[in-house]
């Protein structure tokens, strides 16, 4: 994976298509806990976002699903499942103010990417609503036409 640096956070994954999939609402930063080994193996960069999601519980705690975080290959015995729910860590004011948004329909909770902050691993969630195929497809055009636009302008005789 590649490997950002950008004012002391570094993104050890990204979730690509999340961005073409989803509209995205609004975006928040949690906390999430991990094994010691699942530390080692996400500082690899050796993580998945694909098919991951978060949900609140019926505790009101925020679980991160479906992120797959590749065994480390020195953990012997001491590695970790690597499809294990994860817990996420925000303010109890934030995940009030998610709990009303989450509930309505069609909408749900998307991690971005997983970074570093101060040596702290972070996950940048988002509330999204699916896209239809005619938006992705709009999306597409906007971006060759932006790619077009730019190209001529800096071709373009002076």
């Amino acid at each position: 994976m590649a490997e950002a640096k950008t004012g002391g956070d570094r993104i050890a994954v990204q979730n690509r298509r999340a961005r073409h999939e989803y509209h995205v609402l609004d975006t928040w930063e949690a906390g999430i806990v991990l094994q010691g080994t699942e530390v080692k193996s996400l500082r690899d960069g050796k993580a998945n976002l694909q098919d991951s999601f978060a949900r609140l519980d019926h505790r009101g705690e925020l679980w991160l699903h479906n992120l797959h975080i590749s065994p480390y290959e020195m953990g012997n015995r001491f590695n970790h499942d690597p499809l294990r729910p994860r817990k996420l860590l925000m303010h109890r004011n934030e995940l009030r103010r998610l709990v009303g948004q989450v509930e309505q329909k069609g909408l749900t909770l998307v991690p971005l990417d997983l970074h570093f902050s101060n040596g702290l691993a972070k996950v940048n969630l988002a509330l999204v609503r699916g896209k239809q195929l005619h938006d992705k497809r709009e999306t597409l055009k906007e971006r060759a036409d932006q790619r077009d636009v730019e190209r001529a302008y800096k071709n373009r005789d002076d």
